[in-house]
């Protein structure tokens, strides 16, 4: 046995008995051991061990078929397979396909707002794992050339202090060596908050609020376009009509959270 990787474990397992996790979700303490010497699991329990407590795990709930192929929006039905949604029938979606880890509900949606308007961006931490099990999930990683995270208008970024979207996907995306742009596509226009307004009214306030600077650098790519939440839509799909006018061969959208 190698001295210095058992004192390593030992010290390890001390400090963790004298100053036990605390749940990101919930702040309570609880007990938590990696399990030394067996395989990574990729289970979404696993991959939040470090952050959530069993109870807080429990929670988080991948979205699982059937779903819209489009948009990704779960069907209230169990029974059959993928399909477009009556809304992706009627509406024009300039992105070819969406898709979220979980719905926007309970613990997912509670670690979203804390790490959004909490200002608590250690949760980046298991929100980006999240992130990034979903993405191997619906896609290659060959099969993207760009990703693109919304944009905030600069006077957001400000008083936030950080774009949510880029913090929950640049970690991953750089050690997969998937190549990552958080500076062509930009909110040059200020809108409202979209969180009380209606559909329609969505649709009309983020119209024409997002241009690129370089869209040279879009023409040609597959956009992995990203968000922590989406909710009727409006604010991916005209994103990607902008990069989809400058272009792009298609785009994906990956969130956090779907609001059904």
């Amino acid at each position: 046995m190698d001295t210095t990787l058992f004192l390593q474990g030992l010290w390890e397992t001390s400090l963790r008995i004298i100053f036990p996790p605390k749940c990101l979700i919930c702040h309570t303490y609880y007990a938590w051991q990696p399990s030394a010497g067996s395989p990574a699991s990729d289970t979404v329990s696993d991959i939040t061990a470090p952050y959530f407590c069993e109870s807080c795990r429990e929670d988080l709930t991948p979205i699982a078929s059937p779903f819209c192929s489009k948009c990704g929006v779960p069907f209230v039905s169990r029974e059959g397979v993928d399909h477009g949604c009556s809304e992706c029938v009627l509406e024009r979606r300039h992105f070819r396909k969406a898709r979220a880890f979980g719905v926007y509900d309970g613990n997912l949606m509670q670690a979203i707002h804390l790490f959004k308007y909490g200002n608590k961006t250690s949760l980046s931490r298991p929100l980006s794992a999240l992130a990034r099990k979903t993405f191997f999930q619906f896609w290659e990683q060959n099969s993207i050339d760009l990703v693109v995270p919304v944009p905030l208008h600069m006077k957001r970024l400000r008083e936030r202090g950080f774009n949510q979207a880029h913090l929950v996907v640049r970690r991953w995306v750089t050690q997969e060596d998937i190549p990552f742009d958080g500076l062509t596509l930009s909110r040059s226009r200020w809108t409202e908050p979209q969180t009380n307004l209606s559909r329609a009214d969505r649709r009309k306030n983020i119209k024409g609020a997002f241009s690129l600077r370089h869209p040279e650098r879009i023409k040609g790519q597959r956009i992995l376009l990203v968000d922590d939440v989406y909710t009727t839509g409006a604010t991916v799909n005209e994103c990607a009509k902008v990069l989809m006018k400058a272009g792009a061969e298609f785009v994906d959208v990956l969130t956090l959270a779907r609001a059904v």
